[in-house]
């Protein structure tokens, strides 16, 4: 995932960006002490519903789907890793990439990032709010948490910078991690059968639940925010191309871990048992309630504590990441109304932290952030309308394989400096990413209530 066509070791100041000739722009090998971006979208990326899949999976198979998990954990590093060195490499971010495909991008975009947060403020807010209401049964109900949630995630996202929001990012991210294995330890994972599962197999029935594995946990709109993230921490040129791909591989690697013990929880705790959960995130409720009959109020506490973490995570994650997104998105319409585009701003590898410094200060970024928390409120108290369901699903259903299939485009054409382009490694992962997304993008919308 980390091959290229060319050189892949590249010294400082090596590449063809606005500052990729700095000599000295990055360090001279890759270390554990400067990764964090990659924690911050994987922490995003992973919420209560992939919990929820997972643990479906786990309980309908046992252990027979795990090398599904393996490889939906290479996916998503073959994704992050061609999305963070477009950035690297080029100077430009990924919606500058997309608009010089064409229109049809920025319309695609447009109309999309309208829809899915209007829908997914709600999602993210309920989802929070859920294990603090089984926490606190005598306390306020679900939709006053749920404001009270979103409201925090505007105030944390609005009043802080990237350096603090990766700091708690971090700490979430850990407190699911320790959490989740904790739980898997104490169920007593079966070490032969988990070794077994790791051999291709698709039992009958399976197909969707092991499309949902590979392509489902951690993939959503915040892996095109990765390269945002990468500008953010300071990663300016391709002299910190090492860098992030280790940030990269450590944080998707952590994810594969997380998958692999729902999973195992899935496994010993409810397919022995033949216990069914409910969809979607009140199945984790459901699943609170299992730990606290067989190991114990302490332990069910623990494992709302880390759903919380999941759900907050991923609720600030988004906060952040995409209305970086789309204030990038606002400044290159501007500017191609204007008549020119500025290569490396909004939040672009020329800029670096800078930029994103300014975007998380910009109107456009502080709307999207607004628009995030305040309409979906209003879900909270309606069923979601029928039109605005359909609408939600088909275009959340088709951004993962426009991301891959785009990614593709943009790295093997001349938009890429040549020793940063695709190599057959990379072409292999995102063309097989492409078509899982595709075969998933039309089982979604098949799934839809139309």
């Amino acid at each position: 995932m980390a091959e290229t066509s060319g050189t892949t070791e590249s010294a400082p100041g090596a590449g063809t960006g606005p500052t990729a000739g700095k000599p000295g722009a990055g360090p001279r090998k890759s270390s554990w002490k400067y990764i964090g971006p990659g924690i911050v979208v994987a922490a995003t990326g992973v919420g209560a519903g992939d919990l929820v899949a997972t643990l479906i999976a786990g309980s309908k198979f046992g252990y027979t789907l795990m090398w599904a998990a393996v490889i939906g954990c290479l996916v998503k590093i073959s994704l992050a890793e061609a999305v963070g060195r477009w950035h690297l490499a080029t100077g430009r971010t990924l919606f500058d990439g997309w608009r010089t495909l064409g229109g049809w991008t920025t319309g695609y975009f447009a109309v999309y990032v309208v829809v899915w947060g209007f829908v997914y403020g709600a999602t993210a807010m309920s989802s929070s709010a859920l294990p603090i209401v089984a926490l606190f049964p005598d306390g306020p109900g679900l939709k006053t948490w749920a404001i009270i949630t979103g409201l925090i995630g505007l105030v944390f996202v609005w009043f802080n910078q990237y350096a603090v929001f990766e700091k708690v990012m971090t700490v979430l991210i850990g407190v699911m991690f320790v959490v989740v294995v904790y739980v898997a330890i104490r169920v007593a994972p079966d070490a032969g059968a988990s070794f077994a599962g790791l051999l291709p197999v698709l039992p009958d029935g399976s197909l969707v639940y092991t499309l949902g594995l590979i392509g489902g946990v951690g993939g959503t709109i915040t892996m095109a925010a990765y390269g945002y993230w990468v500008n953010a921490k300071g990663w300016s040129d391709s002299s910190w191309m090492k860098v992030m791909r280790l940030d990269n591989r450590a944080a998707y690697i952590t994810t594969g871990i997380f998958v692999v013990a729902m999973l195992v929880v899935g496994a010993e705790l409810l397919h022995s048992s033949q216990i069914a959960l409910t969809q979607g995130d009140r199945g984790l409720i459901d699943l609170g309630k299992v730990l606290e009959d067989r190991f114990g109020t302490a332990t069910a506490k623990l494992f709302l504590v880390g759903f919380f973490a999941t759900s907050f995570s991923s609720l600030i994650g988004v906060w952040h990441g995409v209305s970086l997104m789309f204030a990038d998105f606002v400044q290159r319409v501007r500017a191609a109304r204007a008549g020119s585009v500025e290569q490396g701003t909004a939040g672009g590898t020329a800029a670096g932290g800078e930029a994103v410094g300014r975007h998380e200060r910009s109107v456009p970024f502080r709307a999207y952030l607004l628009w995030l928390t305040f309409p979906p409120m209003t879900l909270l108290w309606l069923d979601e309308p029928f039109g605005l369901v359909i609408g939600y699903g088909v275009l959340g259903a088709f951004f993962m394989p426009f991301l891959a299939l785009t990614l593709l485009w943009l790295l093997n054409s001349s938009r890429t400096p040549r020793e940063w382009r695709n190599g057959w490694l990379s072409n292999g992962m995102l063309g097989a990413a492409g078509l899982l997304f595709v075969v998933l993008c039309v089982q979604q919308v098949r799934d839809l209530p139309w």
